[in-house]
């Protein structure tokens, strides 16, 4: 099995040191770099090429915010976690729809941590629906009627039927569930998440949740 390949970014260098010790004995995960700030961030990745980035957030040059959304507007981009001190914060949730896959608090255990590296590199978001719930709930007194009529546009160009899995999915349901739901099979229900990724430009469920959420959806199908 190929190893994933892993990079580390913080500005703190016993956070750093911690982190390589508590999970570079992991016989399915190679560390293969370290950051001290964001700003390194870009030449880390072209020269050592990870599958994931765990990505702290406070940053004192180039923050974790700012190197997130460089990254993931790049073409293959790698995935990225971001490391937190807080379960909601607006540089959190400004990561997550820049295209982070979730984030992990500090203190964290290590096997917590790397269950979420494997999950990312996997293709599965590492926020659960409780976390998403929290961080919508953060979110909404921030310009909440620009975000609404902007995500309201956006969502008007999904059809009947990948509205209702973009919902599922704003639920935070898992693939078997929203096949059950609604009544089609698992490998459709992929196909329609893929679709609604494209034609929203999003880069994975974590943001097909918050844009739901931002449009009204999960208000308006009574819950």
């Amino acid at each position: 099995m190929t190893p994933i390949r892993l990079l580390l970014v913080d500005d703190d260098p016993l956070v750093r040191a911690g982190l390589s010790f508590m999970l570079g004995g992991a016989d399915d995960l190679e560390i293969v770099g370290e950051a001290a700030d964001g700003s390194a961030v870009e030449e880390l990745v072209d020269r050592t090429r990870p599958d994931v980035v765990l990505m702290d957030i406070r940053m004192p040059t180039v923050d974790g915010l700012a190197a997130t959304e460089r990254l993931r507007s790049r073409e293959d981009a790698p995935q990225v976690i971001v490391l937190t001190t807080f379960h909601a914060d607006d540089q959190v949730l400004r990561a997550l729809r820049a295209g982070a896959a979730g984030f992990v608090l500090k203190d964290t255990p290590p096997v917590e941590i790397l269950d979420a590296v494997r999950r990312v590199a996997a293709g599965d978001p590492v926020l659960s629906p409780t976390v998403t719930r929290q961080l919508m709930a953060h979110a909404a007194g921030t310009s909440a009627d620009t975000r609404r009529a902007s995500a309201r546009t956006r969502v008007a160009t999904l059809n009947d039927r990948e509205r209702e899995v973009a919902v599922a999915v704003g639920r935070g349901r898992s693939n078997a569930e929203i096949a059950t739901g609604l009544f089609m099979s698992v490998a459709t229900v992929k196909t329609h998440v893929s679709r609604i990724l494209a034609k929203l430009d999003l880069n994975n469920r974590v943001q097909i949740a918050l844009l739901t959420y931002d449009a009204g959806l999960l208000e308006d199908d009574g819950h």
